[in-house]
């Protein structure tokens, strides 16, 4: 079987307790910014955890550091996560890469197959996307987002958005990328 998923990683993300105190440090120790907050409750939907019926909700911050995308995740929930599996509370840690994929069915299977194991599968706001457990390969999760118009378009944004950053207003959200 041949990996569906685009390999192309274009995200790395940390999971932290303390979002606003993690996005500070990029931004006046490293310059990265501006930072788009999102909160992620109701929007998620169909949450599977490792294979079984779960809940997932976040809070997260993202920012461009060249072609990279930088993400920083809070977990809010209060049950077992992929976050939680890797990163414990009160720790700061890196947790995933990720890349698009065109088909997140056959990744999950293509995963399976080579012993990984979907950690979450999940739904935000009608994209798809996974967490699969690949830490005994490589150390760290894989997210794969299903392509889909939205996303593309706000990531793009993001990218272009701090690329021309003047090191004003670090802290923004979501809804402030398109107003």
């Amino acid at each position: 079987m041949i990996l569906p998923t685009d390999r192309a990683m274009f995200q790395n993300a940390w999971v932290c307790d303390d979002l606003e105190a993690e996005m500070k440090k990029w931004t006046e120790n490293l310059k990265v910014g501006p930072w788009f907050v999102a909160e992620h409750n109701e929007n998620i939907t169909d949450v599977l955890y490792r294979g079984q019926p779960g809940d997932l909700s976040m809070r997260v911050a993202l920012a461009q550091a060249g072609d990279i995308q930088i993400e920083l995740i809070q977990p809010t929930v209060d049950g077992p996560c992929a976050y939680r599996d890797t990163v414990k509370p009160g720790e700061l840690k890196f947790h995933h890469m990720c890349c698009w994929t065109d088909d997140i069915d056959a990744d999950t299977e293509y995963y399976a197959s080579i012993g990984v194991e979907a950690a979450t599968l999940a739904n935000a706001g009608g994209m798809r996307f996974a967490y699969y457990d690949a830490n005994p390969i490589i150390g760290c999760m894989i997210e794969v987002i299903e392509r889909n118009p939205g996303a593309e378009m706000m990531f793009s944004r993001i990218k272009e958005v701090c690329t021309d950053w003047d090191g004003e207003n670090p802290y923004r959200t979501v809804d402030q990328l398109f107003g």
